[in-house]
């Protein structure tokens, strides 16, 4: 019996199991820490009250929030000449812009941390309004593009 409500609410509600991720998906690029290897897939995570979490099959990275000392967002537009030449010309018109958050941070022993993330379109606007809460610091944006990506 418990099984009908269940059912009844992921039909009434089609976004139930997408609120139920555990965060943004995103992928890791690179950084200053040798524990994660780049091109990392997982989850950041903002709704634990002490830290931003990055949380990925193999490990789990906790920056405390009153250590995040810097945060920008930048995107990057590629023509799509490769798609264009296997497969039709008017693809080099279309334009993909991949959407990448910095993370400085700071150690307890001074030294200054960075990690470089991937985000997915559909999580970047509320990744960055929940890092900005947390952290109570500003994003800074790489020019006007990002500005309005962001926004």
């Amino acid at each position: 019996m418990r099984i009908a409500p269940l059912i009844l609410m992921s039909v009434l509600l089609p976004g139930a199991a997408e609120a139920a991720r555990p965060g943004s998906a995103v992928e890791y690029l690179g950084g200053t820490l040798i524990t994660l290897s780049p091109r990392t897939m997982g989850w950041l995570i903002t709704t634990d009250p002490e830290s931003l979490v990055f949380n990925t099959r193999k490990s789990m990275i906790r920056v405390p929030y009153d250590r995040i000392n810097q945060l920008e967002y930048g995107q990057q537009v590629n023509r799509r000449v490769w798609e264009a030449i296997l497969l039709s010309p008017l693809l080099v018109l279309l334009k993909k812009r991949d959407h990448f958050v910095t993370i400085g941070f700071e150690l307890e022993g001074g030294q200054q941390q960075a990690l470089l993330f991937r985000v997915d379109k559909a999580d970047l606007r509320g990744l960055l309004v929940s890092i900005e809460a947390r952290t109570g610091r500003k994003i800074t944006y790489q020019d006007d593009e990002s500005r309005k990506a962001g926004k």
